[in-house]
């Protein structure tokens, strides 16, 4: 099982930026946490980010060929993107949307998601240990629905 672990704009500057927000983790802690993860669950995990919206879409529609699941923290493109919607309805995969801070609680035009409608669920607010949650609910959920059967 495979899972592809997505990171959008300006998560490389974690660590940096805004920590009082986001914290004083680094991208490379967050990657090193889900492989972490990965290896007790004993899937394989995939970690990349980007600040183009072209090339997460390309990343999600490629993923239908040698992945089971997406974990996506699209950033900024959350609020923007209908093409990175799209590509994850496109994609037939489980994606699990998430975001180191409570979106909810912060500015008003961070409360709308163009991508939870089209994914598994999403987790919000609990840090970058909501990567490790968001990898054990997404495998949990693959190993429930293998083979399009509930188990």
């Amino acid at each position: 099982m495979k899972v592809l672990v997505l990171n959008g704009p300006n998560l490389h500057l974690l660590g940096q930026r805004e920590p009082s927000i986001y914290g004083y983790e680094t991208l490379a802690d967050i990657e090193t946490l889900v492989e972490r993860v990965a290896d007790d669950l004993g899937v394989t995990i995939e970690c990349r980010q980007s600040n183009h919206e072209g090339e997460l879409v390309e990343w999600i529609g490629d993923a239908r060929a040698d992945c089971d699941g997406i974990v996506i923290n699209p950033a900024a493109y959350t609020h923007t993107s209908v093409a990175i919607r799209d590509a994850v309805a496109a994609s037939g995969l489980p994606v699990v949307e998430l975001h180191i801070s409570n979106v909810s609680a912060r500015e008003s035009f961070r409360r709308t998601s163009f991508i939870a409608p089209v994914c598994l669920g999403m987790l919000s607010g609990f840090g970058v240990r909501g990567y490790e949650w968001a990898v054990r609910a997404l495998v949990e959920h693959l190993r429930r629905t293998s083979k399009g059967k509930t188990v």
